[in-house]
């Protein structure tokens, strides 16, 4: 059985064939617009019908960015898409001509990665991506939390330090501010305006423009100021993840986003921190902390397997 598995960003838009393996046997990228919901719906419904032609497709699963509601069809609020009461299912549906399932995007990739990727065997699973800020995706029992109303799994948005960092949902003090790409540029440009000398090759590799891909780049050649960023993010990860522990008692965590693909510069630490902090450490296992398997295909994947079990 094929279905096609949609994610949909804040400028393009990604799409595949997958089949019941969780295998993409065609897929296709196009750029959006971000501010105009009817765009993007006719850009989902020129992809579906370009992966659709020739195949025998039997339902969509889009993966959207924002609280998508219990009916899986709304999107009520979407923070980066120009998407507030958006009735996206219903909108794709009519110019695709197919069964069409909506489901939040960190949702989609955490299924992605439970059922075909780092997850596999794992029936409690808190999937976290670290990029821009933090998404967050549950499965318990083998089956994907979303919460009463669909909105669940806003992990990123606990609030850890009150009165905190301004974030762009409102509030202050979200763990999203600490432990996120955002927050480990912010950490590496702070270090270097106060102590410059402690990032001389951070800032001579950014000319004063100081970006993820420097922050990296400059950690691995030891740059002090961007090891000390890694170090503030794993610290802050870590004990994220001992309070969702102590919350949820999940097998495993699955990290995912961007920022994982520098996790050599912290996972380690963020593993020590998690188990340093966790409540009743002595008495209890610990959950695994996995890198992702997928990478940007999650998404696709998982909603194309959410929308085979609609």
């Amino acid at each position: 059985m094929l279905t096609i598995g949609v994610d949909i960003g804040g400028t393009k838009v990604a799409a595949g064939v997958v089949d019941d393996q969780g295998q993409i046997v065609a897929h296709t990228l196009r750029p959006t617009a971000a501010d105009r919901p009817d765009v993007v719906a006719q850009t989902v419904a020129e992809v579906v019908g370009e992966l659709s032609a020739g195949r025998d497709v039997e339902a969509v699963g889009v993966g959207a960015a924002g609280f998508v509601d219990e009916t899986r069809s709304i999107v009520r609020f979407a923070p980066n898409l120009a998407w507030r009461e958006e009735p996206l299912q219903k909108k794709i549906a009519g110019l695709v001509g197919l069964p069409v399932v909506i489901e939040n995007d960190a949702n989609a990739m955490a299924w992605g990665e439970t059922r075909f990727g780092a997850g596999r065997g794992q029936s409690h699973v808190v999937c976290l991506t670290l990029g821009t800020g933090i998404g967050g995706g549950l499965v318990f029992d083998g089956r994907l939390y979303r919460g009463r109303w669909g909105m669940g799994a806003e992990l990123g948005h606990m609030q850890v330090v009150r009165d905190g960092r301004l974030c762009g949902c409102g509030n202050r003090g979200c763990w999203e501010q600490y432990a996120s790409g955002n927050a480990l540029v912010k950490a590496a440009r702070e270090i270097a305006e106060v102590q410059p000398e402690r990032a001389r090759i951070l800032l001579g590799l950014s000319g004063g423009t100081i970006e993820g891909e420097e922050v990296t780049e400059a950690a691995r050649q030891g740059d002090t100021a961007s090891l000390a960023a890694f170090a503030e993010l794993a610290e802050w990860l870590g004990q994220g993840m001992a309070d969702l522990a102590a919350i949820l008692d999940p097998g495993c965590f699955i990290i995912g986003g961007g920022v994982s693909r520098a996790a050599d510069l912290f996972i380690d630490r963020a593993r020590e921190e998690f188990a340093r902090r966790l409540t009743g450490r002595e008495h209890r296992p610990l959950a695994e902390i996995r890198l992702a398997e997928l990478g940007a295909s999650a998404g696709v994947v998982g909603a194309a397997d959410l929308a085979r079990q609609r």
